[in-house]
């Protein structure tokens, strides 16, 4: 009796090792995801666009599924990831690749000119449930200092306005003058 359930332990063992083994691997490995410029000039009161393209190297065992994503940017910046949930596939096959939108970034009208930073990442994974971090990317986002003209710009601007009204206005009598 005990060589009977010993010979079966063995050859459950030996079923259970060949189906794992055997089968076929039932997650999805990785993503390679890269921006196509991770640095980008802007100003403030604008927005900067960043596309990406991501590929399923064809050595994965299955589809990798898309199903979010995650970021962290500098204050104030604000992130619109609507680029990747509309524009960006559900899935990859092994060896597809997809190039696109990814995210914009706006810049509010009162920033500071500098460097700012932050990352991207998209969650998912072998089924249309899972958010493992696939593939992550850094950006940065440097903002011009504003050309918004200083106030004695404005005033002394202001004050030359009438006087070049006024010898336009003189010049045109005068030529009006001469012509009667």
């Amino acid at each position: 009796m005990k060589k009977a359930v010993r010979t079966l332990s063995m050859f459950a063992l030996f079923v259970l090792a060949a189906t794992l083994l055997l089968s076929s691997r039932t997650f999805a490995d990785t993503i390679d995801l890269s921006l196509n410029a991770p640095a980008q000039p802007g100003t403030a009161g604008s927005t900067v666009s960043f596309a990406a393209t991501v590929s399923a190297p064809g050595t994965n065992g299955g589809t990798v599924f898309f199903n979010g994503d995650g970021f962290n940017v500098s204050s104030p910046l604000l992130l619109d990831d609507s680029g990747f949930f509309f524009d960006f596939p559900l899935s990859l096959d092994p060896g597809e690749s997809f190039s696109g939108p990814l995210f914009s970034i706006a810049l509010p009208s009162n920033l500071a000119a500098g460097l700012y930073t932050g990352s991207f990442e998209i969650l998912g994974g072998a089924h249309s449930g899972a958010l493992d971090t696939l593939g992550s990317v850094n950006f940065q986002v440097n903002v011009a200092p504003s050309t918004v003209p200083e106030p004695e710009s404005l005033m002394l601007l202001a004050a030359g306005l009438p006087g070049m009204a006024f010898l336009v206005q003189k010049k045109w009598r005068r030529s009006s003058d001469s012509k009667a």
